[in-house]
């Protein structure tokens, strides 16, 4: 059994703790290119030699009624409700463009609203999107799908989950971050442990299959008795799977982050206590470390899909539908439609002007190569499943793997050293001391780190 003593290792977490990419994508958002072509993207939604797969559909909405300092994500802070109407429209006209490309003969078995707060829209508004989604797409049945939202305790009530299950959404995410008071008062997000109990309360209620919880440690004010404190309450409601990210104070690249006093975020030492709690108080409460940031409980589908190596990674972090191409809606969404990624215009002008004209609000993206893909497929297998099979990519890709990755296999034998990888003759293995740090495994096989600047990505510890 896998328990924080075999996890956690102090001296190699600060060893190897530097900056360096989540890898929701091999390339990474970095990568992409100001002059992508679309026919890329439009040629990779005709191919007919996806029909076979599923689809996965992600809906960004971006507005907020108030601002989170500690917030990296693309929003739009307003009170104003009625921004959402002339959105919602926008929306329901980029679900036409998208479909027009698409053989909607191939059932989703995955959608997602992300934001920003999804519950900023009205009960009407969120029905009204979901009825355009459907008259446009074929959902799989309840059974078959996951369909999930992520919801703010703060902005939902148990009439607000209902609605939500009735409308089809039969997965959830909460925002909760930490039940302590100064700290909610230190990053503007008051939020009383009433609100976030009664969320799930009635989602169990109404038959969600999967409750989500987020939690952040590093937050102002945080302490190895205030976090412990945070944790036994979430533990008290049982969730099935538990996000815990380590915050990455980054206020040059966003700008709300100022509001935070950095003198009274955790030292790198107060880090280590924290995330070792976390780590101690999750498994001790029967909860599989997944990687990097989330636990599942051992009957969560995350888990079951690691334990039978199909679990998979796309933009929304750990999935457990590898093959779906993922068509993406919304101001700063991002797509993955074959060996295509996608991003749509991130402020709302450019992407209003966009459908406004009948077109796709596609800015940016890339078309991968197949280095690109070989070396996807290998940092997935890793962050993943925690093990690579060299006579798997050898069979797909036409390749010696010890040949072709013998300056990438050199690099690892420090972690090999270090008890963080087992390197065998055929193949690789992230042992559990090399769990926590498997970013860090991961990005030995990136060949753009090099050209990236990397303090836009937050650190691996």
């Amino acid at each position: 059994m896998t328990t924080a003593d075999t996890l956690f290792h102090p001296e190699l977490l600060a060893k190897y703790s530097a900056n360096g990419p989540r890898y929701t994508s091999y390339p990474t958002a970095l990568q992409f290119r100001d002059d992508f072509d679309i026919a890329d993207y439009t040629r990779a939604a005709g191919d007919p030699g996806a029909a076979d797969t599923d689809l996965s559909l992600y809906f960004h909405i971006p507005f907020c009624d108030t601002v989170c300092f500690y917030c990296g994500c693309n929003k739009v802070v307003t009170k104003n409700r009625a921004r959402a109407r002339p959105y919602l429209e926008r929306l329901k006209r980029e679900l036409a463009l998208q479909a027009a490309l698409f053989d909607t003969s191939r059932p989703v078995s995955q959608l997602h609203w992300g934001g920003g707060t999804p519950t900023f829209l009205s009960h009407d508004e969120m029905a009204e999107l979901m009825a355009a989604t459907r008259e446009h797409f074929t959902l799989r049945p309840d059974a078959e799908g996951e369909y999930s939202i992520e919801i703010d305790p703060r902005e939902a009530n148990a009439k607000t989950i209902v609605q939500l299950r009735t409308l089809g959404f039969n997965r959830i995410s909460l925002g909760v971050q930490d039940f302590d008071p100064l700290v909610q008062q230190a990053v503007n997000r008051i939020q009383p442990l009433e609100l976030t109990t009664n969320v799930i309360r009635a989602a169990r209620a109404t038959g969600f299959h999967s409750i989500s919880v987020d939690l952040i440690y590093g937050l102002p004010y945080q302490t190895v008795d205030s976090f412990r404190r945070t944790l036994d309450t979430m533990l008290s409601l049982a969730p099935d799977r538990l996000s815990v990210f380590g915050y990455a104070h980054m206020p040059h690249l966003f700008k709300m982050q100022r509001q935070i006093d950095a003198a009274a975020l955790p030292s790198p030492q107060e880090r280590l206590a924290l995330l070792r709690l976390v780590v101690e108080r999750l498994t001790a409460a029967g909860y599989v470390y997944i990687g990097m940031d989330h636990f599942a409980l051992p009957t969560d589908e995350l888990a079951l899909a690691q334990a039978q190596r199909t679990l998979h990674r796309n933009f929304q972090g750990y999935s457990t539908r590898a093959d779906c191409d993922l068509i993406a809606f919304g101001a700063s969404a991002i797509g993955k439609v074959g060996d295509v990624y996608a991003q749509n215009a991130k402020d709302l002008p450019a992407y209003a002007a966009a459908i406004d004209a009948g077109r796709l609000a596609i800015t940016r993206g890339i078309r991968l190569t197949t280095d690109d893909r070989l070396r996807r497929d290998i940092i997935t297998q890793l962050m993943c499943n925690l093990e690579l099979r060299f006579d798997e990519f050898e069979a797909a890709y036409g390749i010696r793997f010890g040949k072709t990755f013998a300056p990438e296999l050199d690099r690892l034998r420090e972690f090999e050293r270090d008890g963080l990888v087992s390197i065998g003759g055929n193949r690789i293995d992230v042992l559990p001391a090399g769990r926590m740090l498997v970013r860090n495994v991961a990005m030995v096989f990136d060949r753009y780190l090099g050209t990236q600047r990397m303090e836009r990505f937050s650190r691996t510890v």
